[in-house]
């Protein structure tokens, strides 16, 4: 039976990927703030599930809720990282850059660190985390959540790299970047090309499980990634 690990569980992409998991036979530990939250998804599947309240910008707790996973699975097949604040900020108050940082750069930084670190000692391992079509460009309403996620697609870039240092080539690294989906992840109103949670999450699973290297969800959003490489920062601020 595989393991796997599900950072950020209680809501969004991460709660919907269970299901696929426990589908197809994992055995699952899942983290999030809300305990209550977690008991009740753990009610569904009680012998699948191991719950374990966490916030990822405790850092010390991060190494603490890791090494106890660890100790009941011994192995880890897959982590899934789903955790992620954002918020508009055109104002660039100051409480809610740093919590975007605290949370997309240092407590997702921590994640990736101790599971790579897993998956050497294992030497194998699916290391596969959301971070954004946001990565790509800046954007002058929310600054810290666009440059966070640059961060986060720049490290995963560097961890993927790193694994062809490892023999075996065992360990993958998967960077799934969601253009808009339904949830409370997606900042501002009139949002176009929104695509339904459920829908996102199938072609999400469906990545991971080919151990995909980098992914845009949905697949329409390939063509705006295209356009936002391409076009000139002169032009991206008359228009955005």
């Amino acid at each position: 039976m595989p393991n796997a690990i599900i950072f950020g569980a209680t809501s969004g992409i991460g709660k919907t990927l269970i299901h696929h998991l426990i589908k197809d036979g994992y055995t699952l530990a899942i983290t999030g703030r809300r305990l209550q939250l977690l008991q009740e998804i753990k009610t569904k599947h009680p012998d699948k599930i191991f719950i374990y309240q966490h916030d990822v910008q405790d850092i010390e707790a991060s190494d603490v809720v890791f090494k106890t996973i660890l100790k009941q699975f011994k192995t880890i097949d897959l982590v899934v990282h789903s955790s992620g604040v954002g918020y508009e900020n055109p104002n660039l108050e100051w409480e809610k850059e740093y919590d975007t940082l605290k949370t997309n750069v240092i407590g997702a930084t921590k994640i990736y660190d101790l599971v790579f670190n897993q998956f050497i000692k294992q030497k194998f391992g699916h290391l596969a985390a959301i971070s954004s079509i946001a990565s790509l460009r800046g954007n002058r309403g929310a600054p810290a959540y666009f440059a966070s996620k640059a961060f986060q697609v720049n490290y995963l870039e560097s961890l993927y790299l790193k694994t062809k240092e490892i023999k075996g080539g065992k360990i993958y690294i998967t960077d799934i970047r969601p253009g808009f989906i339904d949830t409370k992840m997606a900042l501002g109103d009139g949002i176009f090309w929104m695509a339904p949670l459920e829908k996102a999450t199938k072609q999400i699973y469906r990545a991971i499980k080919r151990k995909k290297r980098r992914v845009y969800i949905s697949r329409r959003w390939n063509v705006i990634a295209w356009v936002l490489k391409v076009v000139p920062s002169w032009l991206m601020k008359k228009v955005m």
